[in-house]
């Protein structure tokens, strides 16, 4: 508990600073392009967010090694070998010059110091046949790249309104800690909570004002910090599920590979192109439309974030399970199908303007004090 207090007490303490010090570096670390599609402030913001998480965890590693504590060292290792993404996606924030693969690169780099210094590898999926292969060395630090990659860069991608990455995240932390403690990994979840601590210590200023964002470097860092997590529990614990981390990051995981799918093959565009039809941003578009042709900037930000929470219930659909049934390979492959069903079905009922009325927020659910006016929207 005492990481996830201090974590927290000192990236809320330096993500304050950083946002009463923004008009003197507003100029390179504010995010001024409110056109893009998948853009919904209604006033620059500064999305250094990241600096605020990485140095509280980096004093939880400090007030670690002060008092002796063993665990220190693998916090200090996780650090080191997610600074790579974390500075990428920092230099990128600052410049706005650091394209999507030099950042993935940067990740895979972090990846593989994990693999080096902290045999962080994914060896086993039961799965059969293809533990077989992840026998061979270069195909098991392969596929470890590869995941930690597309998992830090599914955290970026629904890094799209005030608190919904950041409380995703912390979730999924909090879940992989409950796993851990439950196996006796106590360093593995003192150092989960931690990522805990900072990702919230954040979110306090990002939900629900949109007052800083997370920004590439803390996207990347905590999607990073998150895979890394997952995939040492199961190296570290025999008994947990290796579905068991996919299972906990299936939102994320699965938003990513079903926004490639859909521009691959149903819009015939480059995968890594930008839209603004994601999950979130349909929810954003579609079932908050009290707010549809409000220009007054506190209510575009309310209808931001109340955006989040939508996303975050949808998490939670994945997380008690996982839970639940952490140690049980075939319950875990069961569940992470009812969640695709979940997600394919919930997104082409809303795509399709079939959203159920429940979901829906319109004028009638909202006080005047909330929608701005009386109007009819």
């Amino acid at each position: 508990m005492l990481y996830l207090l201090v974590s927290f007490f000192v990236a809320a303490v330096v993500t304050l600073l950083v946002i009463h010090s923004s008009r003197s570096h507003a100029h390179f670390s504010a995010d001024a392009d409110l056109s893009g599609p998948q853009k919904f402030h209604a006033a620059p913001v500064p999305r250094i967010g990241g600096v605020g998480m990485f140095t509280g965890l980096v004093c939880c590693v400090g007030a670690a090694a002060v008092t002796n504590r063993a665990e220190w060292v693998l916090g200090a290792l996780l650090l080191v070998c997610g600074l790579p993404a974390f500075a990428a996606g920092l230099i990128e924030d600052l410049t706005k010059r650091v394209s999507p693969a030099k950042r993935l690169c940067a990740t895979a780099v972090s990846a593989a110091l994990g693999i080096w210094l902290l045999d962080a590898t994914i060896s086993r999926t039961d799965v059969p046949g293809l533990d077989w292969l992840l026998a061979v060395a270069a195909v098991g630090w392969g596929v470890t790249v590869l995941t930690v990659a597309g998992v830090a860069n599914s955290v970026n991608i629904i890094d799209g309104f005030n608190g919904l990455s950041s409380m995703c995240v912390s979730l999924m932390l909090l879940v992989f800690a409950y796993v851990a403690y439950m196996v006796g990994d106590v360093p593995l979840a003192v150092w989960a909570l931690a990522g805990v601590g900072a990702a919230l210590g954040f979110f306090v200023w990002n939900f629900p004002a949109g007052l800083i964002f997370l920004g590439d470097g803390g996207a990347y860092f905590l999607g990073f910090y998150l895979a890394e997590i997952g995939i040492l529990l199961v190296a570290r614990n025999a008994e947990v599920s290796p579905l068991f981390p996919l299972m906990v990051c299936i939102y994320p995981v699965f938003e990513t590979l079903f926004s490639m799918y859909r521009r691959k093959f149903i819009r015939a565009v480059p995968t890594w192109l930008p839209d603004g039809i994601h999950l979130h941003s349909l929810v954003y578009r579609r079932l908050m439309r009290w707010a549809i042709g409000a220009a007054d900037a506190r209510i575009v930000t309310r209808r931001n974030s109340m955006t989040a929470p939508y996303l975050w219930m949808l998490c939670i659909t994945s997380l008690v399970p996982a839970a639940l049934f952490w140690d049980s390979t075939p319950w875990m492959a069961v569940c992470l199908l009812l969640f695709v069903t979940i997600y394919v079905g919930l997104y082409r009922r809303i795509v399709r303007f079939k959203t159920p009325k429940w979901l829906v927020v319109t004028g009638k659910n909202m006080p005047a004090s909330m929608t701005g006016d009386n109007r009819r929207l």
